[in-house]
């Protein structure tokens, strides 16, 4: 199995517990002399089911990351890494760059003025560049996850 087809899986298996998790709240409790619509210790079972494959999956997709050489890092955990950093350093500057520009109504001249305490122009500039390094190292991080096989 590629890498993207076990992050894939991974995807649906977390929606899959979501949706479990869901399902043992609403069977959890019943008005007395009613029964569930589900049984709730078979629902638990499916859950534990799921969690164990979770488990697997993401020890391997772990392995994997830490063992594949990427181009730009020594492996392609450092690279997510990366991403991670840059995806936080990016919506970091895009609230900023919100607060900073939020433009206050003035009704009369007695109410208080207010200004920009950075350059919402630099920083605009910052965040377009970090958005445009980060899309690149998507994109090499995706293409990279269809060529390499699954570490067992």
């Amino acid at each position: 199995m590629k890498l993207a087809e076990a992050l894939i899986l991974r995807a649906d298996l977390k929606t899959r517990a979501a949706q479990l998790r869901e399902r043992l709240r609403n069977n959890a409790k019943v008005q007395e002399g009613e029964t569930p619509a589900q049984d709730p210790q078979e629902l638990l079972r499916d859950f534990e089911e799921v969690a164990a494959q979770t488990l697997i999956l993401v020890q391997q997709i772990n392995r994997t990351n830490s063992q594949t050489p990427f181009e730009d890092g020594p492996t392609l955990a450092d690279a997510l890494a990366l991403r991670d950093v840059l995806k936080l350093r990016a919506a970091n500057l895009r609230d900023l760059i919100e607060a900073a520009s939020f433009k206050m109504q003035r009704y009369g001249q007695a109410e208080i003025k207010t200004f920009a305490t950075v350059d919402v122009r630099v920083l605009q500039k910052q965040s377009d560049d970090l958005s445009k390094q980060l899309r690149e190292l998507d994109t090499k991080i995706q293409a990279l996850n269809w060529t390499v096989d699954i570490v067992e």
